[in-house]
């Protein structure tokens, strides 16, 4: 059962993105002199945001593999979360254009002592996901705080929300909401709880009252206040 779900999703989910930059490759070399400039543009983004999303199901591929296999071992170091989160939308930038993105991160929020690559990941599958569904020009919020000794970030947007009667199985592996868009391999945030419990930490989705996902994020980390850096 899981091979076949690994094969299908392989089969299409990569299949997509594979056969747009082959087609878009191939308009550039055949068509180089009757293209205009707009048209040479207009394919080079085709195939940007074709390998992003091909690099995307790749790496959440090789993630659940290093998952299941048991080898995800946190290599924790000072980060700031100020630039955890602008790396992230940075890389974001390709689809989050027609999104109001808005960061609320604590005042003299201190440093903490996580796997940056792990965390990178985790709040890119969040965010991704919290833009392709929900509708342009939907607000979504990002906060960290600190709090009782942990490091507390949500996510959450103005969008439908998850059904009741599945909101407890998008963590699952391979897990894709009934009529849900096409594309992904519903992997995404089964990796995203997978890094995060890597971190002793736990993630809570909600609905919110007015509407809207949420998603909360606790994770118990060293800071860099004075009494946590007596041997640093």
């Amino acid at each position: 059962m899981l091979y076949n779900t690994v094969l299908n999703s392989l089969s299409h989910e990569l299949r997509t993105p594979i056969s747009t930059i082959i087609c878009a490759t191939d308009n550039l070399k055949t068509g180089k002199s009757k293209l205009s400039e707009s048209d040479k543009e207009e394919l080079l983004i085709e195939i940007s945001k074709a390998s992003l999303k091909l690099n995307g199901q790749v790496q959440n591929l090789l993630n659940m593999s290093r998952l299941e296999s048991g080898v995800i071992k946190p290599v924790k170091d000072w980060c700031d979360i100020n630039e955890l989160i602008s790396d992230v939308l940075s890389q974001l930038k390709e689809y989050s254009s027609s999104h109001n993105i808005k960061i609320r991160v604590e005042e003299d929020l201190p440093l903490f002592k996580i796997d940056f690559g792990l965390m990178q990941q985790a709040l890119y599958n969040l965010l991704y996901n919290a833009i392709i569904y929900t509708p342009p020009h939907s607000i979504i919020v990002v906060s960290a705080v600190l709090r009782n000794g942990a490091l507390v970030m949500c996510i959450h947007d103005s969008g439908k929300g998850f059904p009741v009667n599945e909101k407890d199985n998008v963590f699952e592996k391979f897990y894709r909401l009934k009529n849900s868009k096409t594309g992904g391999t519903g992997l995404g945030l089964s990796i995203v709880k997978g890094f995060i419990e890597a971190h002793d930490g736990i993630i809570i989705l909600e609905n919110k009252d007015e509407g809207g996902a949420k998603f909360t994020i606790s994770i118990p980390a060293e800071t860099s206040r004075p009494s946590n850096l007596k041997n640093e």
